[in-house]
C-alpha cells in the first residue's frame, strides 16, 4: 500500500502551448510499472480550457466543482456540472475547459502509449469556444 498526501506535490500551471487561460495542474498520481496510468487535478478559470488534443489510449474526466465545456471534434459542445463522468475515446479529437463565467475543476485520468500520454494540436479560437 501507498499513500499519496494531498499537497506533497506542488501545483503547476498549464503552459500556454496547450492552454488557453488560467489553468492550474495539481497531481494526483504519477504511472508506477507496470501500470501506465496518471491522475491530475485540473483547475481552469472562467474562459480557460486546452488546446484541440487527443489521448493514444483515451481519457476520462470526473467534474468535480463548477460549469464547464466539453466538445469532441465535429461534435456539438456539451455542458458538464460536477458528478459529470466523461469518457474521450482513444485517439478522439477533444478540448475541455471552463465555461466564460464559471470556473470548473476535474480529475483527468490516462494511460501513456509508447511513453505518451497526449498529443497537442492547435488552440481552440475564441469563435468556436463561444459557439
Amino acid at each position: 500500500m501507498k499513500i499519496q498526501r494531498a499537497g506533497s506535490l506542488p501545483s503547476g500551471q498549464g503552459p500556454s502551448e496547450w492552454f488557453t487561460g488560467r489553468v492550474r495542474f495539481d497531481p494526483l498520481f504519477a504511472a508506477e510499472a507496470p501500470s501506465r496510468m496518471a491522475g491530475n487535478l485540473i483547475t481552469f478559470e472562467p474562459g480557460a480550457r486546452t488546446a484541440w488534443h487527443t489521448h493514444p489510449l483515451g481519457q476520462t474526466l470526473i467534474v468535480t466543482q463548477g460549469l464547464g465545456w466539453v466538445q469532441r471534434d465535429a461534435g456539438p459542445r456539451e455542458e458538464v456540472r460536477p458528478g459529470d463522468v466523461v469518457r474521450f475515446d482513444p485517439g478522439e479529437k477533444h478540448w475541455h475547459g471552463a465555461s466564460a463565467t464559471t470556473a470548473m475543476s476535474h480529475i483527468a485520468v490516462q494511460e501513456s502509449e509508447g511513453g505518451s500520454y497526449v498529443t497537442w494540436m492547435e488552440q481552440v479560437n475564441d469563435e468556436d469556444y463561444g459557439s
